[in-house]
């Protein structure tokens, strides 16, 4: 079986386990982008303390988070861990979206996608991951983003090595799926509900939907 076929095999084995996943929970594209920063080494429940913290302050606007002390800023993430280090990413981040794009949304969705991604990469504290979550849910582009999830699920089922980098991983999706902005938010989504739920360091393969593939 090619990979396509694979990938496509291992989509609707889970699609029609778990349904539509409503990913990413954000209400808006800068809620997003801000979540895709706290949500670095900690879980999304943390995630929604810390952002909570900041609406409750008032502050959770561009122009406002970047004016606020980053000694408040930290207080006010702190559910989210390593609060120091994301005051700096945030802000970092903030600079940049005020800077490049007057932290207009609709002025970054009109840029090339592989420009956004060598710019957001240029951000200090942006990795891959993040930047590609910014780039598939906040601003709609197609890019596969690519986690520890996907990577144990598809080694586990040969259809990757178990060294395979973020890049080869991502040009399996890009390479072998169509382009598709909801395809993509939605697969990964999924790799993200089994490998919390049966993929996981400890798996448990009889009950996983993907059993046999």
């Amino acid at each position: 079986m090619r990979r396509a076929e694979r990938l496509t095999a291992v989509y609707d084995r889970l699609f029609n386990a778990f349904g539509t996943q409503h990913w990413w929970p954000g209400e808006t594209p800068f809620e997003v982008m801000a979540g895709a920063i706290l949500t670095q080494s900690t879980n999304w429940k943390n995630v929604e303390k810390a952002i909570l913290n900041l609406k409750g302050a008032g502050v959770f606007d561009p122009d406002t988070m970047l004016a606020v002390p980053s000694a408040r800023l930290a207080l006010l993430i702190k559910s989210s861990g390593y609060f120091n280090q994301k005051t700096k990413k945030l802000k970092n981040y903030l600079e940049f979206f005020k800077d490049k794009y007057n932290a207009s949304v609709q002025k970054m969705k009109m840029e090339a996608t592989a420009t956004l991604r060598e710019q957001l990469l240029g951000v200090k504290g942006i990795g891959k991951e993040t930047a590609d979550s910014i780039l598939l849910y906040a601003l709609e582009k197609p890019v596969f983003v690519v986690d520890a999830y996907t990577s144990r699920v598809l080694s586990r089922h040969n259809i990757i090595s178990e060294d395979a980098t973020y890049d080869e991983l991502q040009e399996l999706f890009m390479d072998n799926l169509p382009h598709d902005v909801k395809l993509f938010n939605e697969f990964h989504a999924l790799f993200v509900k089994v490998g919390k739920g049966f993929c996981k360091k400890n798996p448990e393969c009889d009950r996983c939907p993907l059993k046999g593939i």
